[in-house]
């Protein structure tokens, strides 16, 4: 597979995560998307969506760039109070992900690790690339749909049972499911 192919499978499985959001935002009711469930403070859909599309914003806003830093994002809390505004995002990522031209090509990027000053690192930046990054972002989405998937059911609602599954894993069950039915002669 060449990188530029490499590039492209990895913006389109950052898109399926975005348009499942995008989907679930729409069946889901204002309170179970805003409030926590009982005794799962301080998890809620919107904070955790607003989360990973700040993530998705702060890569494509420095595109142009070099250097990344996840710390510096906006935390921008429009997200959290309305589901409109959170589509309104997602489209918007879906769009710069499809016009995006720096995610035609795979170049080295710096990234800013987590915490630097805590760590008191002297040089917080860290070698990745455009589909480390995008492979980062998938994983990232991937986590916070399982947080998410738990707050949802908490809250009563019915989602499908691979939403917030990783596909490796999605692929070692299947893979486990048909060693099995082999092993039973089915």
């Amino acid at each position: 597979m060449s990188h530029t192919s490499t590039l492209v499978a990895l913006v389109e499985m950052n898109q399926r995560w975005l348009r499942q959001a995008l989907d679930l935002l729409a069946n889901v009711d204002n309170q179970s998307f805003s409030a926590s469930p009982a005794g799962l403070t301080p998890h809620r859909f919107c904070s955790h969506l607003r989360h990973i599309l700040e993530f998705y914003e702060c890569f494509l806003e420095i595109l142009e760039s070099t250097h990344i830093d996840y710390d510096r994002r906006r935390r921008d809390l429009s997200v959290e109070r309305s589901p409109a505004a959170a589509a309104t995002r997602i489209r918007w990522l879906l769009d710069r992900l499809d016009s995006e031209p720096a995610l035609g090509s795979d170049r080295v990027l710096f990234v800013r690790a987590e915490d630097a000053e805590g760590l008191g690192l002297d040089d917080p930046y860290l070698m990745s690339s455009v589909a480390r990054e995008l492979m980062t972002l998938s994983s990232h989405t991937v986590h916070h749909f399982a947080l998410i998937a738990m707050t949802l059911r908490a809250h009563g609602l019915t989602l499908e049972a691979d939403f917030g599954m990783a596909p490796s894993t999605l692929r070692h069950r299947d893979q486990c499911q048909a060693k099995a039915l082999v092993a039973a002669g089915g």
